[in-house]
């Protein structure tokens, strides 16, 4: 949240482009959660989803309502208010030998955030979304009745709030089951690999034999080479391949100022792609490491968000369907490589099967994510990787995107129209709504 010269207060997202408006910050969201029109929790989706609509609309952030309300350690399953950060569960948790079973990209998200985006992590392939193992949710909804949901009380609004952008109701609390695992280390293999064909092939050979896969993927590079990169696969350690120490703690750097335009383009992308790929001397290597590098290596460096100066940015994220098959891919980042956009950040995941959330984000198949500057050329390139991943049966991430268009959301999306009508039945006149329901949904601003 800024303050620009006007007086005039801001919000923004993980992409630093700022809208009108203000948060109000409050430990009971019971109460503060009456009347309003939107729920944020740490504002790290990347586009308008956590953005209000209008200046004027009422926005709780939710990160002081951090309380765990309850934690069996027989069953794992834990109750927290909605605003229970990922790094403080992992930091009270992993030395008492329990893990969330499903991790995003970053700890600094709270379990709320992790609910309205149905995050997925390394392991989607073995257990899917953070919804699938949500027990209960507790919520306020827009008209201001509190309601309890979950797979047998008021199915539909359960299904529709995960991965539902928080438009279906403010989320009070969370219930869900804690995983237990073997030692807070992690045995790691990392392979060099030549092509996305190869990648290909070596995420499907992967996927039976580990629990989390991922890689980075040289996204300027062409012609043979295109697609190369790193495959990152892991488990967690056994009690004889875990060090003896715990892991250390994370000593955070700080990006302190805000970078120039001009710092991220082709010829330093270029540089930066080049020389983290050769830095994989050895063409495999593995060993055990902590959890900090291995689930969130952005994390060590806090408003890393910087590095792509006032501009902005924005990561677009799709997954191409299993069955579109791998030629797919490799065409995808044919385009994406022929339409620019240079950034050192281009993710490929393995997904498993579709979810029940009726927004959920993943389908079996291949994720791809790349970070983009903000340019007059942005909304060109949005448009025609959407076109791209209509044709090819695939959808796009919500927690991610600030550019799609309506049309295109909806021809890629089968389930939109179920998720519209719990809409409607649990509020037909719109009270909550996001920027990014106005742009997709048609929402009042």
């Amino acid at each position: 949240m800024g303050s620009p010269a006007n007086g005039q207060s801001t919000l923004s997202g993980w992409g630093r482009v700022p809208v009108p408006g203000h948060e109000q910050l409050s430990e009971n969201l019971e109460a503060a959660t009456r009347g309003a029109v939107l729920c944020r929790g740490l504002g790290r989706s990347y586009g308008d989803s956590s953005l209000p609509a209008n200046a004027s609309d009422k926005v709780v952030a939710t990160r002081l309502a951090n309380r765990i309300l309850a934690f069996d350690p027989e069953t794992g399953i834990l109750r927290a208010e909605a605003g229970l950060c990922l790094a403080d569960l992992n930091r009270l948790f992993i030395p008492r030998g329990y893990f969330t079973p499903v991790t995003p990209g970053t700890k600094f998200v709270t379990v709320g955030g992790m609910v309205a985006s149905d995050v997925h992590g390394k392991n989607h392939h073995i257990e899917g979304c953070f919804g699938a193992h949500v027990r209960s949710l507790r919520m306020r909804l827009a008209s201001d009745d509190i309601v309890t949901c979950s797979e047998t009380e008021n199915p539909d609004l359960f299904y529709a709030t995960i991965g539902g952008m928080g438009l279906l109701g403010h989320i009070l609390e969370v219930e869900f089951k804690m995983h237990r695992i073997s030692s807070p280390w992690i045995w790691m293999e990392s392979e060099r690999v030549g092509d996305i064909d190869e990648f290909i092939a070596a995420l499907g050979h992967a996927a039976p034999r580990w629990p989390m896969t991922v890689g980075w993927i040289d996204c300027l590079i062409r012609g043979a080479s295109l697609g190369r990169g790193i495959l990152m696969a892991g488990r967690w350690a056994t009690p004889e391949e875990a060090k003896a120490e715990p892991p250390p703690l994370p000593r955070n750097k700080t990006l302190p100022f805000e970078f120039p335009n001009w710092a991220i383009n082709s010829l330093t992308v270029q540089a930066f792609n080049f020389a983290y790929y050769w830095k994989h001397m050895d063409h495999r290597g593995s060993g055990v490491v902590g959890t900090e590098p291995f689930f969130y290596p952005l994390d060590a460096v806090l408003h890393w968000n910087r590095v792509y100066g006032a501009r902005g940015f924005t990561q677009y994220q799709c997954v191409l369907p299993r069955a579109a098959g791998p030629r797919a891919v490799r065409e995808f980042m044919e385009l994406m490589t022929k339409l620019g956009g240079a950034s050192p950040l281009c993710v490929i995941k393995d997904c498993g099967p579709e979810g029940k959330g009726l927004l959920s984000f993943p389908l079996e198949g291949t994720s791809i994510a790349i970070d983009m500057a903000i340019s007059a050329d942005t909304q060109r390139i949005v448009d025609r990787l959407n076109e791209f991943v209509i044709a090819a049966g695939g959808r796009i991430y919500l927690t991610k995107d600030g550019f799609t268009r309506a049309e295109h959301f909806a021809a890629m999306e089968p389930r939109l129209p179920k998720f519209l009508a719990a809409r409607e039945k649990w509020d037909p006149k719109r009270r909550l709504r996001s920027a990014q329901s106005h742009r997709l949904f048609g929402d009042p601003a």
